[in-house]
């Protein structure tokens, strides 16, 4: 098997970084070809509410252009490129697939396996970024920093937003609720200790860490946490159990001052319901970073309202992540080109 690469990345995971990686960790004698995909400045295609492609979801690139350019290398290192069942079925070199991403949703797994095509992905890559940037996200609501940034923008004073009765509160008064305890959820949890806030968990798929129940956070279940918390914060993956569980009912259950925060992903989210709680002050307040349909679209009802801070999925981007994410996958590479295990299998 010949010692060849193909590279397709992108405008933030720059096919240049990978390169730079994989020769770093295995040295200048392989064969690197790259592509370079223009994501972000052209929107993937997303696929959760139907996909032309195999089901895959969050992708980009046209299939034949994808598979023409992979060729006969054995060995592929994406960020957002699909592949399917089909596009497979032209690719029968294709031994080894490097996703740069927490979960290869586009790739068609199945398909992979029955072709005998090793995946790997880099779980945990923009977990930092994420999680620093929902405490951001959860400071400038209950401190009001959106509110008062708009009003100055518009040309008006707040000194109303000094007065008791209007005034933000400090996290270590509140109660905050943490839905899905992974790799970001657990760090945004590790964060939040330092405002002293109270901690709650939900997720039944996994336990506390043992310091976590130590520093007094709660593992409670969903119905429980959004009964309780002033801030709802989530950090769940879509699934079919997740999808749209946050609804009507759910958000009826959360305290009609609470503050949303969705830094995961739109489909988790009944958005109408959202945006009827919000306009009936059934809900003190939401951050969104993340949508149904991306980009939103303008005329989107949820961008209207005074009391929603909105911001286009840009909370895992950060320097960190493209050079961690590369390395991850410079490390993958290196350890099927050596024959060791893959740390990260799909």
């Amino acid at each position: 098997m010949s010692d060849t690469i193909a590279i397709i990345g992108d405008r933030f995971m720059l096919p240049s970084v990978f390169a730079e990686r994989i020769t770093a960790a295995c040295g200048d004698h392989i064969d690197i070809r790259i592509l370079e995909q223009p994501w972000p400045d052209e929107p993937m295609e997303h696929g959760y509410a139907g996909s032309k492609l195999d089901g895959l979801k969050e992708f980009m690139g046209d299939p034949n252009e994808i598979a023409g350019f992979i060729g006969d290398a054995p060995m592929l290192v994406t960020h957002l490129a699909p592949i399917s069942r089909s596009m497979l079925e032209r690719l029968p070199k294709l031994k080894f697939i490097a996703v740069s991403r927490g979960g290869p949703v586009n790739i068609d797994m199945q398909a992979a396996r029955d072709h005998k095509v090793l995946v790997v992905n880099t779980p945990g890559r923009n977990a930092s970024a994420v999680a620093e940037f929902t405490v951001g996200a959860i400071l400038s609501e209950t401190r009001l920093i959106r509110s008062g940034h708009e009003s100055l923008r518009g040309g008006e004073w707040r000194g109303d937003l000094y007065r008791a009765d209007r005034t933000g509160r400090e996290l270590g008064e509140m109660t905050v609720g943490i839905v899905g305890y992974g790799a970001i959820g657990s760090r945004v949890v590790k964060l939040l200790k330092a405002f002293g806030c109270k901690i709650l968990v939900a997720d039944p798929y996994v336990q506390l860490t043992a310091q976590d129940r130590n520093d007094g956070v709660e593992h409670v279940a969903l119905a429980d946490l959004l009964t309780r918390a002033d801030v709802i914060s989530l950090h769940a993956r879509v699934t079919a159990e997740t999808t749209g569980f946050i609804d009507r009912a759910a958000l009826a259950r959360m305290k009609p001052d609470a503050i949303f925060i969705n830094t995961a992903r739109g489909p988790l989210v009944d958005y109408a319901a959202l945006h009827d709680a919000l306009s009936a002050g059934r809900l003190g307040g939401a951050m969104l970073d993340t949508f149904a349909v991306e980009p939103a679209p303008p005329d989107w009802p949820l961008l209207q309202l005074p009391n929603v801070t909105l911001t286009p999925h840009i909370a895992g981007a950060s320097v960190r992540t493209v050079t961690f994410a590369a390395g991850q996958a410079a490390e993958e590479v290196r350890r099927f080109l050596a024959g060791e295990p893959p740390l990260n299998p799909c």
